[in-house]
């Protein structure tokens, strides 16, 4: 992929074959925007169900609260992602770096590097900005993403050997992403209404007592039947997801680990692993030097015009 690309961009006949380097460019970037759900979830939460408290004082005291409330799985599930959705707004602006690396069967690596921009949405979705620095065929290329919580998101592709800025209509997809084993839809946004829940109960994991509740894609072109997610009770963090395919056949697992607080109440993880049990493949997702409240402004850093200005 990235020989060819490299030639691609560098062609003298660049301008004919400009429509498919976006296309190809788009596959490799778009996705990666949706990362950030597994970093900083922005997406505003919906009322609890009607008889259950949204949140309670302390995150023991919520832990405890789900764990005695008789309500029905349905509810009890939604109720813990929603406060996973409110514990996680209101640091307004981050950034971090990050490093995929894909390993296959014979344990090759691959290795890519970004950069990612994010800015919390007051009245509407967040804006998010994502730079490629490795490798060096597409070093420089952003994407700028405007999401919204009741349209289909703005996206703008800005390509440096092209010196253009494209708008791409955004989609959801199902197929693996560039060579990964996430898929285009693992790395979609996935907020709190795309899903219906179901509680499942309680166990260990990780060392941890982990909450375990099954998400049910509403979208019908989903590949995933469901998503069985482990979250420590306490924190909320998420330490694993299995997924499962429409033939309620168990082929991904998700891990998540290594996290630290930041600002007092964010916890963030440093390190995931996406392992397919088909292929025995594996990508590693590596999160470097988180900074929050940098004063990023909507239309100095997150503008169209900002795009040229990324690297």
């Amino acid at each position: 992929m990235s020989v060819y690309l490299h030639s691609v961009f560098f062609s003298r006949s660049i301008r004919g074959l400009e429509p498919v380097v976006f296309a190809i460019v788009l596959n490799l970037i778009r996705p990666v925007l949706a990362l950030i759900l597994l970093v900083p979830v922005m997406a505003m939460s919906s009322p609890a169900p009607e008889g259950v408290v949204s949140s309670p004082n302390s995150p023991e005291a919520f832990a405890s609260t789900v764990l005695r409330k008789d309500a029905n799985p349905a509810e009890k599930g939604h109720l813990v992602f929603a406060e996973l959705d409110r514990r996680n707004s209101g640091y307004r602006d981050f950034q971090v770096g990050l490093r995929m690396v894909l390993v296959g069967t014979k344990g090759r690596q691959t290795e890519r590097a970004l950069r990612i921009q994010q800015l919390e949405g007051e009245d509407d979705g967040d804006k998010i900005l994502v730079v490629f620095d490795v490798p060096a065929s597409i070093r420089g290329t952003a994407l700028l993403s405007h999401a919204h919580r009741a349209r289909d998101d703005d996206q703008w592709l800005f390509l440096p050997a092209l010196k253009r800025t494209k708008k791409i209509a955004s989609r959801n997809k199902t197929g693996p992403f560039v060579g990964s084993e996430f898929a285009f839809e693992d790395l979609s946004p996935q907020e709190l209404d795309k899903y219906g829940y179901l509680y499942i109960g309680a166990e260990p994991c990780g060392g941890q007592a982990c909450f375990v509740i099954d998400r049910f894609p509403k979208d019908r072109y989903s590949g995933y039947s469901r998503q069985r997610v482990w979250l420590d009770q306490v924190h909320l963090r998420t330490l694993r997801i299995d997924y499962f395919d429409r033939a309620e056949r168990h082929f991904k697992q998700l891990t998540v680990a290594d996290y630290e607080r930041y600002l007092g109440q964010y916890w963030k993880p440093a390190f995931m692993r996406m392992e397919n049990l088909r292929n025995d493949k594996r990508t590693e997702l590596h999160w470097l030097d988180y900074e929050f409240g940098l004063g990023l402004d909507e239309d100095r850093d997150f503008s169209v015009n900002s795009l040229r200005r990324a690297r």
